[in-house]
């Protein structure tokens, strides 16, 4: 899922903020650097198994907010704000050449932000991007804000009572309250896009381009025209709608298959910095990791990744002329819980049994022997790796370390004995020792999860955590689907609702959700929130979620941690790193983001006698990361 955005208190540096969130004491290592560069080229970069972008319209409907379809949008609609990188210090800002926005400006006691936008910059077609065009997406969003995967209540748009155009260039968000800039930077200036208003605020199909948006009911009309057309995947490449862009790149072909190729934006007109040496970038789609494998050694992918099972034959790759650098990321990875499915949600809705089924999860073997060793433990809503000021000591901790007879015992407590390998409620009601609201009396532990395909990994994991959970008599079902189909079924439902029979689901292969710097849970765990797929509400969680966001002391962030970690929200599960890469030894310019963004327009060639100084800097840092692992393990 989507995010790792970022902020720094007082719009700092992120470096300042997380430290080691980067590898190399804050820094994003830039990988090979030196050769004599060569302009043009075509490079192929393999996508997650099964992962497959289907989305296009930079606001996303839930269900649709996958990182890659996030990375895609961004080349060819520059973020307002992003986790983006300063090429000379390899340090990662809110704002930069990679962004139209300036740094924002807090006044009025943080209860207003002022935007700068960069001038000069134009869409394709000439206009010049302005003020209206942020307007624009503003509009929209409040108008269908119930539709809009970021969308939590009481965040973006509702925090923002009036937006102000200062001028072309600037404008002003008046505030409901007081905010923590950090917060509201990382987690909301960061949401932000321009949009063409210009050419895009018609209400149907050839109809007359106005200001529609500006009430209410143009604006739904507005959004209804865009969504259906991003709902058409096989016209990407010839909808005129998408080839207005203000990016570095823009679209020339958009397969149902989801293989997506883009070239450069010949009217650009953003920094020279970002201005792409590439010809041609196509982002390949793989329905399983093998098959990437497979293509990779055959030299089809410039850019790819390999299994960790594979990890010991690296050495291959960097014969062949390619670099192995795994890619962290700033993440967690969970099994969503459905507390509202037809079936299963009173079970899900006893904190005893999510206990004991966390007991049952020994992350610490599958990380060492699905993962090889790849893989961290996730222990509660901030990350534990890489180590920030947002981790207390306490979260450091895990509460539920692998213990199947307590597991077993906590079931037995509640009025729960196993029958033929199965557990059953024989003590129903609402007691101590019960079972707990609407468990009925020989109620069998059973649940279903769907979980993504495509990842030998995923499987083996899955089917360890099936063994586990039998062994206190917890039947699973797991139903494995590709990863759009996993996050399509997996949206917030109601028990009446048609598809709310899912108990549990997972989409983790490579992290299931990269968080903005500060890693709040508003999207996740807030009542209500579009990303909070399980419809988890708690008081308590949802106090201090606000809490974060309204108070600059870390304190504040600690709380929240602490409490989501031991409230079990969803299952935690061992957070992968996003992928092994492996990468050719010639193409340079390529930093692994630990937002898992991408930014092909640094990317380039350098001549083929250059490539043995990429290769030997390439084989140190891979040894220089083994290395460090070795010690953390």
């Amino acid at each position: 899922m989507r995010s790792l955005r970022s902020a720094a208190a007082a719009l700092l540096l992120l470096a300042a903020a997380l430290t080691g969130c980067v590898r190399e004491g804050g820094r994003i290592d830039m990988g090979p650097t030196g050769g004599t560069p060569v302009e043009g080229g075509t490079a192929t970069m393999a996508l997650p198994p099964a992962a497959t972008p289907n989305w296009i319209f930079p606001i996303s409907p839930p269900g649709y907010g996958g990182s890659y379809n996030y990375g895609i949008q961004s080349l060819l609609f520059t973020p307002v704000y992003d986790a983006v990188q300063d090429k000379e210090k390899g340090e990662l800002t809110t704002h930069g050449p990679g962004t139209l926005g300036l740094e924002p400006r807090y006044g009025d006691g943080n209860t207003t932000v002022t935007v700068p936008l960069r001038k000069g910059v134009t869409w394709s077609d000439g206009t010049p991007v302005t003020a209206r065009d942020l307007e624009f997406w503003f509009r929209l969003v409040k108008a269908n804000k119930a539709v809009w995967s970021a969308y939590s209540v009481g965040t973006m748009p509702d925090n923002v009572k009036r937006f102000e155009t200062l001028d072309d260039h600037t404008v002003r968000l008046h505030l409901t309250r007081a905010y923590n800039p950090d917060w509201f930077t990382a987690n909301q200036l960061t949401l932000m896009r321009a949009l063409p208003q210009h050419a895009w605020d018609a209400r149907t199909d050839g109809g007359e381009i106005g200001d529609w948006d500006r009430t209410p009911e143009g604006a739904k009309a507005v959004f209804a025209r865009l969504t259906k057309h991003a709902k058409s995947l096989g016209s990407y490449g010839s909808d005129p709608l998408w080839q207005m862009v203000n990016g570095p790149w823009k679209l020339a072909g958009w397969r149902d298959s989801g293989q997506v190729t883009i070239v450069p934006n010949e009217k650009y007109t953003g920094p020279r910095s970002e201005r792409p040496h590439l010809d041609k970038v196509v982002f390949k789609p793989f329905t399983t990791a093998d098959s990437e494998y497979n293509v990779l050694r055959s030299g089809g992918v410039d850019y790819g990744y390999i299994p960790p099972s594979v990890m010991a034959q690296k050495e291959k790759f960097e014969a062949k002329g390619y670099r192995v650098d795994p890619w962290e990321g700033w993440a967690a990875t969970y099994i969503v819980y459905n507390f509202n499915s037809t079936r299963g949600g009173p079970l899900m809705g006893r904190l005893y049994i999510r206990q004991a089924m966390q007991h049952l999860v020994d992350q610490k073997a599958m990380s060492e022997v699905i993962w090889q060793g790849s893989a961290t433990p996730t222990l509660g809503p901030v990350p534990v790796t890489p180590k920030s000021q947002y981790l207390s000591r306490a979260m450091e901790k895990n509460h539920y370390p692998y213990d199947v007879g307590k597991a077993r015992r906590l079931l037995a407590a509640h009025g729960w004995r196993v029958e033929d390998g199965t557990a059953r409620c024989v003590r129903p009601g609402t007691g101590e020792n019960q079972c707990g609201k609407g468990i009925g009396k020989n109620t069998p532990l059973e649940l279903t999860l769907l979980s993504q395909s495509g990842s030998t990994e995923t499987t083996n994991m899955m089917q360890e955590l099936k063994s586990s959970l039998s062994k206190a008599g917890i039947e699973l079902t797991v139903r494995q689907q590709p990863l759009n189909s996993v996050l399509g079924n997996s949206v917030p439902c109601t028990a009446k609702d048609p598809g709310c029979d899912w108990d549990m689901s997972f989409f983790g292969t490579a992290g299931s959700w990269y968080y903005p710097l500060n890693p709040s849970g508003e999207q996740l765990f807030s009542t209500g929130a579009s990303a909070n797929f399980g419809n988890y509400s708690d008081k308590k969680a949802d106090r201090v979620i606000r809490a974060v966001q309204y108070s600059p002391d870390m304190k504040a962030v600690h709380e929240y941690g602490e409490y989501l970690a031991e409230q079990l929200p969803v299952m935690w599960m061992p957070n992968p790193a996003y992928q092994v890469s492996v990468i050719r030894n010639d193409l340079r310019g390529i930093s692994q983001n630990p937002t898992v963004t991408f930014a092909p327009q640094h990317w380039y060639y350098v001549k083929k006698d250059d490539e043995k100084h990429g290769e030997k800097h390439g084989k140190k840092h891979s040894e220089r990361h083994v290395e460090k692992k070795g010690a953390e393990q």
